[in-house]
């Protein structure tokens, strides 16, 4: 790995000072022994604010470290006021590249000329984010639009960045704790997101399927796609006109319900997650926007669907049971869930495990979100993984993301949202979806066909398998013959092997006697030739 990132990294550190924001008390003593000699302590001043260093910072470390920015923004719970205002400035306003160099990749992805494409061009990007930045124009047939170009040479970028995580993650992965934390795995699945995230054809098609999902339900708006003008490189979509999530004061000037608005946007996110298993998995507020035009029925509108989830059917049940199980209070059915997902041993006693959860989570219940100490919550359940050998699950890394997202709106918008009692009905509901008649209809509407077709060959399938299940003592007594046989084998090869290292300690032995081999008696030739020959005997 390259010294160059690392070396970014501590000057970034040092530029910014940012050991400054270390809670010294709290540090291991062989950490605050080396912060003492810091070399930025002599050569760099601590002038700006805490929060404008850090955001500098992260901005000048490049788009996988404003991604981090961009999630701890909506953590106005864990931060600052001052902290959390300046890293919102990653989320859409990250330094512009040049107009030109915009239009010469729309130019090359799109095979035409910017005036054959568009009657209009404006050079001032809307917006700039950290992996592209986007354009205003419109259609030669009179429709607004938004360009989406992908920032040059962001790969080489990334990519620096991405082999720097997985370093660190070996290095983690070193630690029985850090084991616990599967690093490695949770790096290649942000690798494989991040890397997708470059593709606006990938991030096109996402958008019209969460348009299609949720054009029904007029809860959440995805903007149209123009295909004809995408391309890798280039995405163009249907302008929008909202006001940003984050943007409070207008909202509240146009007495919008925060009520509705709250529990609407807990309810797009779990009708994402188990009705339609794909959800927009990058809500952070740089991406989402309010429609005002009804302010007492307001509607998000989503944009940036570069970042999708899915879940398997296992996944969304295993979810909904434990959720339901928590909204009841039932922690002995959430110890039994973990325990047959696999998220924790096997072997685990449940009765030890369900009081560890209870003493976690019964402080939480009945309040709402602005009464909730999440950060204590997840030290609470970490001592508890660490506890009971549980292990982060990297297919479910995205939807906690998205949840912490989710968390942080919700704390902007409505503080005294009761996120239980909202998600709480839909989770019942869903999950009555899953059993019964209707459920059965369902699922012979949809397999029956399949079913039909295979029918005929069921017989022939049962026979096959009750003369196996016959079969199966001989089958299993020949299994067992070859497995002694394979024994013996190996314990004579053991024998073989011991027989061939005395041999050859006697050969050497023979070879450093401390006389000429033309002086050597015939016994000891002897001797020697006979090792030989033990060494090399199969």
């Amino acid at each position: 790995m390259s010294l160059m990132r690392p070396l970014k990294i501590a000057w970034a550190i040092s530029r910014y000072r940012l050991d400054t924001l270390l809670t010294i008390v709290t540090l291991p003593w062989y950490v605050r022994l080396a912060l003492l000699f810091w070399p930025a302590r002599w050569f760099f001043r601590a002038k700006a604010p805490e929060g404008r260093r850090l955001r500098l910072a992260l901005q000048y470390l490049g788009p996988v470290f404003i991604k981090f920015g961009q999630i701890l923004s909506t953590r106005r719970d864990l931060l600052p006021d001052e902290m959390a205002d300046e890293l919102a400035y990653l989320q859409d306003r990250v330094a512009a590249f040049s107009s030109q160099q915009a239009q010469d990749i729309i130019e090359q992805q799109l095979a035409k000329p910017i005036s054959e494409l568009f009657s209009r061009f404006d050079s001032q990007p809307l917006a700039s984010a950290s992996i592209a930045q986007v354009h205003s124009a419109c259609l030669h047939s009179g429709e607004e639009v938004v360009v989406k170009v992908i920032r040059p040479g962001i790969d080489k970028t990334i990519g620096k960045d991405i082999r720097l995580m997985k370093w660190l993650a070996r290095a983690v992965n070193c630690f029985a704790d850090g084991r616990r934390l599967r690093p490695i795995e949770v790096i290649e699945d942000y690798e494989k997101t991040i890397f997708d995230e470059l593709d606006l054809l990938r991030e096109g098609a996402n958008a019209a399927t969460l348009r299609r999902n949720t054009l029904a339900e007029g809860k959440l708006y995805v903007p149209k796609v123009y295909w004809q003008y995408t391309a890798k490189r280039v995405l163009v979509l249907e302008r929008i006109y909202g006001t940003p999530v984050s943007d409070l004061e207008t909202l509240k000037a146009h007495n919008i319900d925060f009520k509705v608005l709250g529990e609407r946007g807990v309810e797009v996110f779990f009708s994402q997650v188990f009705k339609d298993s794909f959800f927009h998995a990058d809500m952070h507020p740089g991406n989402v926007f309010v429609d005002i035009s009804n302010p007492k029925s307001p509607t998000y509108i989503g944009v940036d669907c570069g970042i999708v989830g899915s879940l398997s059917p296992e996944d969304q049940s295993y979810l909904a049971q434990n959720l339901l199980a928590f909204f009841n209070r039932d922690y002995y059915r959430v110890a039994e869930l973990h325990v047959e997902s696999g998220w924790v041993p096997a072997g685990t006693k449940v009765k030890e495990f369900e009081a560890a959860i209870r003493s976690v989570c019964e402080p939480i219940f009945e309040k709402p979100i602005s009464e909730i100490s999440f950060g204590l919550l997840l030290i609470r359940l970490f001592q508890t993984a660490r506890r009971f050998d549980m292990t982060v699950q990297p297919q479910l890394v995205l939807l906690q993301k998205t949840l912490l997202n989710i968390e942080g709106l919700g704390r902007q918008l409505y503080p005294e949202l009761d996120l239980w009692q909202t998600a709480k009905p839909f989770l019942e509901g869903w999950v009555k979806t899953q059993v019964g008649p209707k459920r059965f209809l369902e699922m012979l509407k949809s397999h029956g066909p399949s079913w039909v077709a295979k029918a005929p060959h069921v017989p022939d399938l049962a026979y096959e398998a009750l003369r196996q299940l016959q079969q199966r003592p001989q089958q299993n007594h020949d299994i067992e013959a070859q497995l002694q046989q394979l024994n013996a084998n190996v314990v004579k090869a053991k024998k073989i092997e011991r027989r061939r290292w005395i041999a050859l300690v006697v050969v050497l032995a023979g070879l450093a006697w401390p006389v000429l081999p033309d002086s050597l008696s015939t016994e000891q030739w002897l001797a020697l030739a006979a090792a030989a020959l033990i060494f090399l005997w199969p």
